[in-house]
């Protein structure tokens, strides 16, 4: 389960990326579609995340704070999707996406037990 969440937040990642460089090029037909595609892999990373989530026996504040980032990136990304192809300022949500997203990553994978780099 872990991989199947981390392989859907990095695909999304990467879409996201290549959405905006299709935006910056004109090809709005293509950020389009590659903006619904990511809102697939929002419904697998919430899935995923959730399913996590049942397998902890004891749920900390620090899993709720995960979840709570991990559903505030989501939510960011879509705004910096569609401000974007509205031609609007972003910079508040870039900023926002940054700091959450570090966040959300440093307890994925350093904080929390089920991580990989967990002492």
């Amino acid at each position: 389960m872990i991989h199947a969440h981390v392989t859907a937040w990095f695909i999304a990642i990467v879409l996201f990326a290549v959405a905006l460089s299709l935006h910056k090029n004109g090809k709005t037909k293509g950020f389009k579609i590659l903006h619904m595609i990511i809102r697939v892999f929002y419904l697998i990373i919430i899935g995923t995340g959730v399913g996590l989530l049942s397998m902890v026996y004891h749920i900390d504040v620090w899993y709720i704070l995960k979840a709570v980032g991990g559903l505030w990136v989501i939510g960011l990304v879509e705004m910096i999707l569609i401000r974007t192809a509205k031609n609007r300022r972003t910079s508040v949500f870039w900023f926002q996406f940054i700091i959450v997203f570090l966040l959300v990553l440093y307890l994925g994978f350093i904080k929390l037990p089920m991580s990989i780099f967990h002492p």
